[in-house]
């Protein structure tokens, strides 16, 4: 088994729900997981790019199988379309379209003003209050495409009220993959509430007949 590295998404970290969630359920099954800040303690310099580096140190160029929630599906994607050694891939919500959204979602005005400012306070889940984040991470954004290219395997979790990043871009993701499979549940973006759903099938896509003596099943 390769080893495993998950992604938090933006304004998050390495003390999400999520990632802690799996990496206790992986933990039972006597199996590490590598959770690196992408932001690495910088977030108002963010960019895509940037976060594909933290990735890529985290990778080392060896075989891994990649967790990515939000922003850190869309980043786990784009990464994966970019090295082949990526084994597998567990989305979570992924932010697919990510510039097409933010500009939709934030309006004109306020893009043209952070563009002025060259700053946008976002709340940091992690920090817990507001922080501000510079405009490269649109510019730099800009460098990258709508839907990765990835060929690995991949299973796809969206909520079906998710009102932050709408379930319709993972239905087109996984409309132009044959190798993406589409878990389509009652949730909203957090998947919170579905989160031992999740768990069921991502152990039975990453270890297949393996799992079946995994004491998370009792």
């Amino acid at each position: 088994m390769s080893r495993i590295v998950y992604l938090h998404g933006f304004a998050s970290g390495p003390g999400s729900k999520k990632a802690q969630f799996f990496r206790s359920r992986l933990s039972q099954l006597g199996i590490g997981l590598e959770i690196p800040d992408l932001a690495e303690g910088n977030f108002a310099g963010l960019t895509i790019t940037a976060q594909l580096g933290v990735i890529a140190r985290a990778s080392r160029s060896e075989p891994v199988t990649l967790i990515g929630s939000s922003m850190g599906g869309y980043l786990a994607a784009l990464y994966a379309a970019r090295h082949p050694e990526v084994e597998k891939l567990v989305l979570m919500a992924p932010a697919f379209c990510f510039l097409k959204r933010w500009m939709e979602t934030l309006g004109p005005s306020t893009m043209e003003r952070w563009k002025s400012t060259g700053a946008l306070d976002f709340f940091h889940y992690g920090e817990g209050r507001a922080v501000p984040l510079g405009y490269q991470l649109i510019q730099d954004a800009e460098r990258y495409e709508d839907y990765p290219g990835s060929t690995q395997p991949a299973i796809i979790f969206h909520g079906k009220n998710d009102t932050v990043v709408p379930a319709e871009y993972s239905v087109a993701f996984a409309g132009r993959h044959r190798n993406a499979k589409l878990r389509l549940l009652e949730s909203d973006h957090e998947l919170l509430n579905v989160l031992d759903d999740m768990w069921i099938e991502t152990e039975e896509f990453l270890f297949g007949a393996q799992a079946g003596g995994s004491s998370t099943r009792s």
